[in-house]
């Protein structure tokens, strides 16, 4: 008999310097969560957070996550805009080993279906050693629509980097593997 496995560990990060500081209710975060809950179907568990805009708070926690908490995939919400502390993109390019550029391409072109401002935001993501960070927008109604454009690539670039395996629903979220993978 095989052992189960483990749970597939995400991290779940809202950058806000309002949020952080209690001025208002986050509710990025626990969107992300939510659609996470809806599409994944195997078992795994969030490490949540909420912390101030600003390159070394961005960098530093997801450095953390993925090399002390070994995420294997870290979602972060905002701070992809281009105002003075919108500085996500920068602090990921740092934290980063191998760019992703497909999904920010592919979150900006579904956005642009929705709102003009999408070609304002700054998306990225990458690998780090194991763990795969996306960068998805502030809005919750963005978060849903930026998910369901990249997830379905998700669970096979876990695959590839060595990290948790997720299997999502697919009514929700129809996740692409090669035959045999």
């Amino acid at each position: 008999m095989t052992p189960a496995a483990s749970p597939a560990r995400i991290g779940i990060v809202t950058i806000s310097d309002r949020a952080s500081s209690g001025t208002y209710e986050d509710l990025s975060g626990p969107a992300i969560e939510a659609w996470l809950r809806h599409a994944i179907t195997s078992p795994w568990v969030a490490d949540y957070r909420i912390i101030p805009d600003g390159f070394e708070s961005v960098r530093d926690t997801l450095i953390a996550l993925a090399d002390d908490e070994r995420m294997d995939l870290i979602c972060t919400t905002g701070g992809t805009g281009p105002s003075p502390r919108d500085l996500t993109p920068e602090a990921m390019a740092a934290v980063i080993e191998k760019p992703l550029a497909g999904f920010g391409e592919q979150m900006r072109r579904i956005s642009l279906n929705e709102v003009p401002t999408a070609i304002l935001s700054r998306q990225e993501a990458g690998v780090r050693g194991k763990t795969l960070i996306v960068n998805l927008p502030g809005k919750p109604a963005s978060i849903a629509v930026c998910l369901a454009a990249v997830f379905p690539a998700i669970p096979y670039c876990l695959d590839l980097i060595g990290a948790g395996r997720i299997e999502t629903d697919p009514t929700v979220c129809a996740a692409f593997r090669p035959k045999g993978a």
